[in-house]
Order: structure tokens, then sequence, then C-alpha cells
């Protein structure tokens, strides 16, 4: 079954000023990444073709990365998404008096892995980018935005803090 997940906020900056929240990714000056509220999202090499990481327990590789662009990262088979055939991407896309910064996720998986982006995966992954968008829009352009999440993401997770603290615990 396939995966088509797509985000995306508009800006009025040049599209070099927009790329710099792709480079600023796995880097102490991440600027689209919401870290405290959110795994970070960690690379082993920094933000270079081939490095591996991930957040949390979705695991990936970067497998193209053009600064100020694009960068494309491709599930690896372990993790959560570990029979989720696909990738997940950050893009810069100029238009004519603006720029959209879009974040995709595709890819094909069994009926049982679709249920379980659908139900736990999704909805934590839409929360998670709006808070990334809202975070790039408020660093490039010095507003205040905030978007809420959903009850269930909330109660999901309320639900990984409390299974983390017993095992630390």
């Amino acid at each position: 079954m396939k995966v088509l997940n797509i985000h995306e906020r508009l800006f009025k900056l040049s599209p070099e000023h927009v790329g710099q929240a792709i480079d600023s990714l796995a880097s102490p000056s991440n600027i689209l990444w919401p870290v405290g509220k959110w795994p970070p999202l960690e690379l082993d090499k920094g933000l270079y073709q081939g490095a591996s990481g991930g957040h949390s327990f979705i695991k990936y590789t970067v497998v193209e990365y053009v600064p100020g662009k694009r960068v494309v990262f491709q599930f690896d088979q372990d993790g959560a998404l570990a029979a989720f055939d696909g990738r997940h991407y950050f893009e810069v896309v100029p238009r004519r008096d603006h720029v959209f910064l879009r974040h995709i996720v595709e890819g094909e998986c069994s009926f049982k892995d679709w249920m379980f982006w659908h139900l736990l995966i999704g909805p934590m992954h839409d929360a998670l980018l709006e808070d990334g968008l809202d975070l790039a829009e408020n660093k490039l352009t010095g507003s205040s935005k905030t978007t809420r999440c959903s009850l269930w993401v909330t109660c999901l997770l309320y639900m990984i803090a409390r299974k983390q603290a017993k095992k630390s615990g």
C-alpha cells in the first residue's frame, strides 16, 4: 500500500534564505527540527550523503544532499519503519514571488504497516512536522507561530514518556 504525506510552508523570502533551514538539520544551529518536545534528528557524520541516523526509533540514511535545496533520507531496514520501503525529504521549491519549504514522506508497505502509519506514526509525524515548520517560520521571519497538536498525539506522547520513564527508572 502507498503512503504519501506532504507538509509545506510558504515563505516570502529568497530560496537561499529558506534553504538555511535544511542546511541546519542535525547541527547545533538547527532551525528546522523541533528538539525538546520531539527526539532530535541525529546523524553520525552530520548532514552529508551517506550519513546514517534518525530520530528515536525511526532510522534512515542520507542518500542525497544538495545544500540549500534538498535532503533525501532513505528509511533503513531496521527501526519502526523497517518494513516501509520509502524515503522522506525536505526541499526548497521556488515560485515567482515566494518559496515553499516542503517535507514529503513516500513509500510502499503492507496493509498492517499502512495501518501502523495511519494510527500511530502518521499523526505524530504530522505534529512533529508542523512544529518544525513553525520553528523555521519563527526563526526565518521573526513570527511566533505555534500549531497545537491533537488530543490523540498528546495521548501518544504521554504513553511514550511513561514507557521511557519505566525503562529508565
